[in-house]
């Protein structure tokens, strides 16, 4: 048989009937539209905040010394010492890939720091993502030299979240709501002036 459109359905539970309350006993969910019966979740506007405990002291109040935070925005280094370098050839130059042969480092998916941890007993060249300044220095001094690498990790491009949208960044330039600034309205208007011309 060929195949027409009245032919095609979606397939099982792709379409889910919308919860249709407050219409009465015949919708199946009559009287209190599925609320259960009185409480502050069974009212107009009611319900409490998230992590809310019925006005017991809350867990973030009882736990005091829970604080902090992890910042999973943090650039994970590969961090070597001078020290480290003590038996690699300075023949050639040291790069993350030789650092990574002779075991220094765990691997290329992190950025190499050099820190100023030891000494340098002869001219090196070292390139790495990033030098500490005592590195840098103890390195020049002996003769050798630096170079930073590129970052092209995916640490090297992110940034924080921010609820900060352009708008508000432009509007807190212009100082709107500071003493002696433009109004809100005053301001989004002479922006919006500045794009059409």
């Amino acid at each position: 048989m060929p195949l027409t459109l009245d032919d095609l359905r979606g397939n099982p539970g792709a379409n889910k009937d919308r919860k249709r309350v407050g219409r009465g006993h015949g919708s199946g969910r009559g009287k209190t539209s599925g609320r259960g019966t009185k409480g502050q979740n069974s009212r107009a506007g009611g319900g409490v905040r998230w992590g809310f405990e019925g006005g017991q002291l809350p867990i973030q109040k009882r736990l005091p010394y829970k604080r902090g935070f992890t910042n999973i925005f943090k650039t994970q280094w590969e961090v070597v010492n001078l020290s480290d370098l003590a038996g690699l050839p300075t023949d050639e130059p040291v790069t993350p890939e030789v650092l990574l042969a002779h075991g220094v480092i765990r691997g290329l998916d992190h950025p190499v720091k050099i820190l100023g941890d030891g000494d340098v007993s002869g001219p090196i060249m070292v390139q790495a993502h990033a030098f500490s300044g005592s590195a840098q220095e103890r390195i020049t001094a002996a003769g050798g030299t630096t170079e930073i690498l590129e970052r092209n990790d995916k640490w090297a491009q992110v940034r924080p979240r921010s609820r900060r949208l352009p708008l508000d960044r432009e509007l807190k330039a212009a100082r709107v709501g500071k003493v002696g600034g433009p109004s809100r309205s005053d301001a989004i208007a002479a922006r919006r002036n500045g794009q059409s011309s």
